[in-house]
């Protein structure tokens, strides 16, 4: 289990923490406005996001990892070859919506971060879509199998990735349903599903106002 800042050393009780904590920035990022202010399509606007929902959570939030990782059969970039594969991606271009999926793709196999890639990088990819496409993924019309799937074997082909994310394309970039939604089938196909954005957004107010 990985070493957090609340001290908790059940790997369950870690899992709910980390979805409402991190659940809860989310829907900040989005209302104050702090994602409009991110340059699209960098490692650094990357870095960002992840440090704000993670920075509660974890001392690596925002930091690249120095360790090797796996997810099932597949190797994510080794460490010596991070920072150069970092800068790559920086450097790739974003003006279409291939050139867009292939730069998330990269940035995927890249996976910068000990936890948390996933859900801090489809928060990055609609940054990039909204400013240079006028569009987002309405990552709710987006089946959670189809995706690990596509996703899964998109190193070798991206064209399963592309079409799916391309169906599920919508100008309601600005749409806060759409936003929470989004997050919540985010977390969804990481196996977190405690917790309601949209609950988690009304309990806070309600707090802030009594």
């Amino acid at each position: 289990m990985l070493q957090n800042k609340l001290g908790i050393t059940n790997s369950v009780e870690l899992a709910r923490a980390e979805e409402k904590i991190s659940k809860t920035k989310a829907i900040a990022l989005f209302e104050t406005g702090v994602l409009n202010r991110l340059t699209p399509g960098t490692f650094a606007t990357l870095a960002k996001i992840h440090a704000y929902l993670f920075d509660e959570i974890y001392n690596f939030a925002g930091k690249v990892r120095d360790v090797n990782i796996a997810k099932g059969n597949f190797r994510f970039a080794p460490v010596m070859y991070l920072d150069a594969a970092l800068k790559h991606i920086d450097g790739m271009p974003q003006s279409t919506f291939d050139e867009i999926i292939e730069k998330y793709v990269e940035m995927n196999i890249a996976h910068p971060f000990r936890e948390g890639n996933g859900r801090s990088t489809r928060i990055w990819l609609d940054l990039i879509l909204k400013k240079e496409l006028k569009q987002v993924v309405d990552w709710s019309q987006v089946d959670k199998e189809d995706y690990l799937l596509a996703m899964e074997r998109s190193p070798i082909k991206d064209i399963e990735i592309k079409h799916l994310l391309k169906g599920a394309l919508t100008s309601k970039v600005n749409d806060r349903d759409v936003y929470m939604k989004g997050i919540d089938a985010s977390y969804y196909y990481e196996g977190y599903t405690v917790y309601n954005t949209e609950k988690l957004r009304k309990d806070k107010n309600i707090n802030e106002n009594e």
